[in-house]
């Protein structure tokens, strides 16, 4: 006759609490709250936990698509329709591997490496006028890749000007120096600012068409200089993450899928009834947020008493963890030559000759 089954422990924050007041000796809300509870308990799911263990279970996929003419991604956008929003309060770091467009490309956090390989060198040149003591207001075009003219070819297989680094630069009547840069406010259109008069200051990234008045009029003779950066857009083939911001080379040329690996943060406790993500990590909490409540109220002693276990539990949810990734061989430059097929062929291991 079959065993009757067995009931699945409970692990939901109803029971984390229960668990928490009976470690803390703290049975009524007269003692604890049951809002500063939950409050504990959150506050060591949420920023505690994943900051002392970084699981297999919270690793994820992260997904962005590029825009066209669009080299930079921001992580601290307030626009709550972008992937990005509140990106950095729901993920702890991102990783490589990244693939743009399935192919996998080279990622990194080095500004100097990433800008080692794509150079942000400036070019200078003159509009073509200079100052004479009385005009403020200047239009052209500026000749980048080697085109001229009131308008360039098709960006998707021409060059374009970068954007944020465009810049036209004066000496004004005073002897002071008068800049204007610019402030994207489309992907192919910029505002100028800085010691801006009355007038568009407009630039078109990518016909390199201007419109600029400075303030106060350059000098007598003052060269008048256009300083940017061309170039051609293209499938990117490399990402930076530095400052919360991503980094693109090339520059984008259409929109393409974007996707890296990066650490989640677990999900919060709500409702009573609600669990963990993985329901074997509920002693684990239970754990550490009476450990939080003993450290506010100075019983150091208590902390003490209960950082054995405290650690025993922290050990059997990271196990999962280290056996997924014990199962995963070391990569080595051998890795794809053994054990079967490739995607070139026969490997060398399989046996197939």
């Amino acid at each position: 006759m079959p065993l009757p089954p067995t009931a699945t422990p409970s692990s939901t924050l109803e029971t984390i609490k229960i668990k928490v007041r009976r470690l803390t000796r703290s049975p009524s809300e007269a003692q604890l709250s049951d809002a500063d509870l939950n409050q504990y308990i959150n506050t060591f799911l949420i920023y505690d936990f994943p900051q002392h263990l970084q699981l297999f279970d919270l690793r994820t996929t992260f997904t962005f698509f590029t825009e066209p003419f669009i080299d930079t991604y921001s992580t601290n956008t307030t626009d709550s329709t972008s992937p990005f929003y509140d990106f950095n309060n729901k993920y702890t770091s991102i990783h490589e591997p990244v693939y743009i467009a399935g192919y996998q490309q080279f990622y990194t956090q080095s500004r100097e490496q990433f800008f080692g390989i794509y150079p942000m060198v400036n070019s200078i040149q003159s509009i073509g006028a200079v100052g004479d003591g009385v005009t403020t207001t200047f239009t052209g075009v500026i000749n980048f890749g080697g085109y001229t003219g009131a308008i360039q070819p098709n960006p998707t297989i021409g060059p374009a000007l970068l954007q944020n680094n465009v810049l036209f630069s004066s000496v004004d009547i005073n002897g002071d120096g008068c800049n204007l840069n610019d402030v994207p406010v489309s992907a192919t259109l910029g505002n100028l600012v800085g010691t801006a008069g009355a007038g568009t200051n407009t630039i078109n990234y990518t016909t390199g068409a201007f419109d600029i008045t400075f303030a106060v009029a350059p000098a007598i003779g003052a060269p008048i200089n256009s300083q940017t950066i061309p170039y051609q857009p293209a499938l990117p083939q490399a990402v930076l993450y530095y400052d919360d911001t991503f980094t693109l080379r090339p520059v984008p040329d259409q929109p393409y899928r974007v996707n890296l690996e990066a650490y989640v943060l677990p999900t919060v406790l709500l409702a009573n009834n609600t669990a963990p993500d993985i329901q074997q990590w509920w002693q684990y909490i239970a754990y550490g947020s009476a450990k939080k409540i003993f450290e506010d109220r100075m019983d150091l002693e208590s902390v003490q008493q209960i950082m054995p276990e405290f650690k025993m539990q922290e050990s059997l949810v990271i196990r999962k963890t280290i056996k997924q990734y014990t199962n995963e061989r070391t990569a080595t430059i051998y890795t794809e030559q053994t054990g079967g097929l490739t995607s070139g062929g026969f490997g060398w291991g399989s046996g197939n000759i």
